[in-house]
Order: structure tokens, then sequence, then C-alpha cells
């Protein structure tokens, strides 16, 4: 990762995914935090899928960050729909407030992290100094260099 961004939107998506494993488990344990899994089960094969997700993600994998970008967008995005609608039908309430505020960030964080590792051009692999690579990855060099070195009769 090569920008404050990038550590900073990796950082929400780790912090959001405890987030959603507290709710989780506050959920099962029915103590009331404010916060309810939309569906318990999927929350929890979400929970355990986003871990790889994250560390791909953290590696600039693009596959890894479309796949957690799609589980969120699958999960959350049902929730968000739902929010907007009742906001346009004007039966949108209170105690709909928290819903949409994770639904908003639940999807807002993994389209960030999408478009961060898409357009990052220093993704995994590409990292290098161009003053130094004629040297060190120029394996004509090396083999000239070896050959001088073979002709050498040094006797002793």
């Amino acid at each position: 990762m090569a920008s404050m961004i990038s550590y900073l939107l990796t950082f929400l998506s780790i912090m959001f995914w405890f987030f959603r494993l507290i709710v989780a488990y506050c959920f099962s344990m029915e103590i009331d935090i404010g916060f309810e899994p939309l569906n318990m089960w999927v929350e929890i094969a979400l929970l355990f899928a986003s871990v790889p997700c994250i560390i791909l993600m953290i590696r600039r994998n693009l596959l890894g960050t479309f796949i957690y970008a799609f589980m969120y967008w699958m999960y959350f995005g049902s929730d968000l729909i739902m929010i907007i609608n009742s906001i346009l039908q004007g039966t949108f309430t209170s105690s709909m407030t928290s819903t949409a505020v994770a639904a908003i960030v639940g999807v807002g964080i993994p389209v960030f992290n999408l478009f961060d590792v898409y357009l990052n051009k220093n993704r995994a692999g590409k990292f290098g100094d161009k003053k130094t690579d004629w040297f060190y990855k120029n394996k004509d060099y090396d083999r000239q260099f070896d050959e001088r070195a073979d002709k050498n009769n040094y006797k002793f």
C-alpha cells in the first residue's frame, strides 16, 4: 500500500469487520445495541468470507477486492434499496436510522476500496526504483560481467 488513503480505507474495512462481529455476537447473546444483522447465518458466512478478501485487499489484489465489494453489495444493497424506497415514499422512521447508517457504510467502504485498488498504480509486484532497476534487473549486464570474469586468468 503506497498512500495514506489506502491505509485508511483498509483500516476502515477491518474496523467495520470488527463492528459486524460485535453486532453478530450481541445479537446471538440477545444484547440490544441498536444494530441487528439482516440475516444471522449470512452475516456469519460474510464474516468468515471477508477475512481472506481483506488479506487480498492488503496485498492489493484486484480480484479479492472485487469479491469483497460484491459480497457487501449483495448483503447491504438490498437493505439500502429498501431504505431509499422508504425515504422516497415518506415512510422513513427514526428507528431505521441505524440500519441506514450500517447499509451506507457497508456499501460505501467496499466501493472506495475497489476504486482505490483499481486506480492505484503501486500494486503488489510493480514496485521498483527506476534509478537502480537498470543495474539489478538487467540480465545482459550480468552476462557481460560473467564473461569478463571468466577471462581473467590470475596465476599465483
